[in-house]
């Protein structure tokens, strides 16, 4: 079977003579098949362009004329462009075009008023669509795979009817992105209604309902404690400027409700206070930093030491800098199924000071262990940990949108003016509930006078970043 794809410029006359000789062939031979490719003038020489070069074909004019190999399977045989049709049916099937000039001139006409109706209707079909725009930024880190597929479901937004994808990654290359955006249409989600890929910050966030920036300027082989001043300086300004531009970008073209998720293992705390002094025109409230990873990660180690699951183990504190000096905080913390002297139903919790009497290791060496867990982790897999991230991410969106009992304690970065005494101006991790869409800080909680200080070193260590950046 013969299968010919005809592309050309909806304006061309010679498209128009192809398109018709074409026809003409299809209706005298029962194997002769056509597809055709109509494209807009004004997007006809960058299609073109990538056409030739994903094929390995040299081209210049509309139309462009190939050959699907449908019995062979392989990738499409070029014939040419206009004459190279003509004379390849001449050959062929000994048939060739006498159509007029004007003729063709009136096709290609059409042809451009039919694509032009077209593009119209489109448009208009797709603002009746009330899409939920989700931007992810550095959309080439592996964190963004494990992100996609639970991002585009109904569960995660449940009043969302579809779902816009917004790809941006400033370093990544756009044939990259081109195949991330494949994969996730050939997903064939119901909620996705399109993905788009961004290489520059020409259309950033616009319209943005949901931002996750998982930009990370920090490489696997940094060694931090070795690293010069100047080094250091040096990558806090890139940063610094970076999210200065995000914020003016997310401030002028986001909605003014968007919700923005800061993550990272490098200065996050800092990049999320930019933000927010950035965008003076959106609420402080919207702009959160994850401490979640944090909090699983020392769920784990104490599950470890009491013998249960992570997830029978809630209510976690981290206080500070997610990216510098914590705290992981146990007061409120309760274990669910534990295996001891006191047993209860599945909902029966006990207070995990209460049970666990080693309280120096609390204060020590568990401590330290959570510090160095992500280390471990990149040490293992020989990369960063993606799926805890990418985890994170989800469960802070959930809450976010509801999904969660109002009486869940949740360590989030967020704006801290007044609170426990601390500065205005810097976002530290304090503990949080959700509630109808806004989370509000938990005041019940004993803040004593070493925890203060802990918070105090933060907030300085913070305030040193942002001067280091300056």
């Amino acid at each position: 079977m013969a299968k010919f794809v005809l592309a050309g410029k909806t304006d061309c006359p010679y498209y128009a003579k192809v398109e018709l000789l074409a026809d003409t062939l299809q209706q005298s031979l029962p194997n002769f098949k056509t597809r055709k490719i109509s494209i807009a003038p004004d997007e006809w020489q960058e299609w073109l362009e990538a056409t030739c070069k994903k094929n390995g074909w040299k081209h210049e004019k509309s139309p462009l004329v190939w050959r699907e190999l449908v019995e062979d399977g392989g990738k499409g045989m070029l014939l040419g462009g206009f004459s190279d049709f003509l004379e390849h049916c001449q050959d062929y099937y000994n048939i060739t075009s006498q159509m007029p000039t004007e003729l063709m001139l009136s096709v290609s006409a059409e042809n451009l008023e039919n694509k032009m109706n077209f593009n119209r209707e489109e448009q208009h079909r797709i603002s009746l669509i009330k899409a939920l725009h989700i931007w992810i930024s550095s959309a080439l880190n592996p964190t963004c795979q494990f992100l996609i597929t639970s991002l585009l479901c109904a569960e995660m937004f449940p009043h969302a009817t579809a779902i816009s994808l917004h790809l941006l990654d400033l370093e990544g290359d756009e044939e990259g992105l081109q195949g991330l955006k494949m994969e996730t249409e050939d997903l064939a989600l119901p909620l996705l209604h399109q993905v788009t890929i961004h290489t520059d910050l020409e259309q950033a966030f616009l319209e943005a309902d949901i931002i996750i920036l998982l930009d990370e300027m920090w490489s696997a082989d940094n060694d931090e404690e070795n690293e010069s001043e100047v080094e250091k300086k040096k990558k806090v300004k890139e940063i610094s400027e970076r999210y200065q531009e995000y914020g003016q970008l997310i401030n002028a073209r986001a909605n003014k409700e968007v919700k923005v998720i800061v993550t990272g293992d490098s200065f996050a705390n800092l990049r999320c206070s930019l933000l927010v002094e950035k965008a003076c025109f959106i609420d402080s409230c919207q702009f959160v930093t994850m401490a979640t990873q944090l909090e699983n990660e020392a769920r784990a180690i104490l599950a470890n030491k009491l013998r249960v699951n992570a997830s029978d183990i809630k209510d976690v504190i981290v206080w500070g800098n997610i990216s510098g000096s914590f705290y992981i905080d146990l007061q409120r913390a309760k274990v669910f199924n534990y295996n001891g002297a006191i047993k209860g139903p599945s909902f029966f919790s006990q207070s995990v000071l209460q049970i666990f009497h080693d309280k120096k290791w609390l204060e020590t060496d568990f401590q330290d262990l959570v510090r160095c867990q992500h280390a471990a982790v990149a040490a293992k897999t020989c990369r960063a940990a993606v799926m805890s991230t990418a985890n994170g991410i989800l469960t802070i969106l959930k809450t976010w949108n509801g999904n969660c009992s109002p009486d869940e304690v949740f360590s989030l970065g967020v704006l801290c003016p007044g609170y426990y005494n601390l500065p205005d101006s810097v976002i530290l991790s304090v503990p949080v509930t959700f509630a109808d869409g806004k989370w509000s800080v938990v005041f019940d909680v004993s803040v004593g006078d070493m925890l203060k200080e802990r918070l105090q070193l933060s907030a300085r260590e913070l305030r040193q970043e942002k001067e280091l950046g300056s």
